[in-house]
């Protein structure tokens, strides 16, 4: 059989160099756990796209959904800082923490578990009628004395179930048992509450705004309440449930009694062993999805102006991620103006078709040949180069 032309070899030569001209992609993931930062996975589908095409305008946007990784991605996206700090970890010992201020240097933004999250306890020390929220106040103190206007809070991964007293306490509130003595700190406290001494509280929390990432819908206390939904991960045995459970009851009848304020149904009230039940009542905070609240920090519906496709992805889509984490988010808030979204990840369930439904239009595993976990981490960063650099040759096919 003869082989090609030269015309043949030329026409094909330019068909692969042909650039798609104007073309504009927001690339806007969350982390891959363990391996890749949002930035990093970020940086990674940017040169897969550019290995096809170096004319397509890449537009840089990493995301998070409150939980870990929150404070690093929106740092990073504003040209913010990161501030350290030494505070009280959840079981009383000095821990250093951190958290961030925006580039506008009026946000800061906290992650909980910084100061107060179940990674700082051992296991054999785990015990939630201890654990206090304390160091997570002095983080939201010293963002005070920054004269930030406005505070984010993400809430996961809690060693706690002290339903936010000990941020209150941190921030100057007093708590008193029946002899008039001032309480300690932890979970076993909080039944123990007669009288709540307000007159302490930084004034300056009321000239801030609140919000917090919150992703769950728990109730403060009952059956579906933080005690009995989230205590035992945090070392809690069946009677220190019943306690804590009680002690959350009584603490919702003393915030009602002296700040008159109703917290136990508010949907999240649970979340953080309470901590937002806390946020609510103390600092006058709003329970919002951890991804709504990242998408208006780092300014995406405006990023999307212009934008023909977006790429987004975190590590494993599954029934997590239906959820409301942030593909979902990132992928409905870009349906809304009528732009494609495809998502990357290290795996992806089976139910492909539940994503579309949730709003992604495709979406791909990285994951290529016989590799061990550990392979599968290592090689992230090339894996999704690699794959974004296929699904785009494919994609620009149509642009051409």
């Amino acid at each position: 059989m003869a082989g090609p032309s030269n015309e043949d070899e030329i026409n094909v030569v330019c068909y692969h160099d042909e650039k798609v001209g104007s073309m504009r992609i927001l690339i806007a993931p969350d982390k891959f756990k363990g391996c890749l930062s949002a930035l990093e996975v970020a940086r990674a589908v940017e040169r897969g796209i550019k290995k096809v095409d170096s004319s397509i305008e890449t537009i840089i946007c990493p995301m998070a959904d409150g939980g870990e990784g929150t404070v690093e991605t929106l740092v990073e996206a504003t040209g913010g800082q990161i501030i350290t700090l030494g505070v009280t970890g959840p079981l009383g010992e000095r821990v250093e923490a951190y958290y961030g201020i925006l580039g506008d240097g009026k946000t800061a933004v906290i992650e909980m578990a910084s100061a107060s999250g179940l990674w700082l306890v051992p296991q054999e020390k785990r015990n939630p009628l201890l654990t206090t929220t304390y160091g997570t106040g002095e983080l939201i103190r010293d963002a005070l004395h920054r004269e930030v206007e406005k505070i984010l809070i993400g809430i996961g991964g809690s060693a706690t179930n002290d339903g936010g007293m000990g941020v209150a306490q941190a921030l100057g509130v007093k708590f008193y048992d029946e002899k008039g003595q001032e309480l300690g700190l932890g979970g076993k406290e909080l039944g123990r509450i007669v009288k709540i001494d307000l007159r302490g509280l930084d004034q300056r929390v009321r000239k801030v705004e609140v919000e917090v990432a919150c992703d769950v819908e728990n109730p403060l206390y009952g059956p579906r309440g933080a005690a009995y939904i989230y205590a035992p991960q945090k070392g809690a045995t069946p009677e220190m449930v019943d306690f804590l459970d009680r002690g959350l009851v009584h603490y919702a009848r003393k915030i009602k009694e002296y700040l008159g304020k109703e917290i136990e149904y508010v949907p999240g009230s649970g979340a953080a062993g309470g901590l937002g039940g806390g946020l609510l009542a103390f600092l006058d905070a709003r329970l919002r999805p951890g991804v709504e609240i990242v998408k208006d920090a780092v300014g995406f519906r405006e990023k999307l102006e212009g934008v023909q496709l977006v790429i987004t992805g975190e590590g494993a889509l599954d029934e997590q991620t239906l959820s409301g984490k942030t593909p979902i988010g990132v992928a409905r808030e870009a349906r809304e103006m009528h732009i494609p979204t495809i998502a990357f990840a290290g795996s992806v369930a089976e139910k492909t078709q539940l994503f579309h439904e949730a709003g992604l239009d495709a979406v791909f595993s990285i994951a290529r040949g016989p590799l061990t976990l550990e392979e599968s981490m290592a090689r992230a960063a090339s894996l999704l180069h690699s794959m974004v650099e296929e699904v785009m040759r494919v994609y620009l096919l149509e642009h051409r």
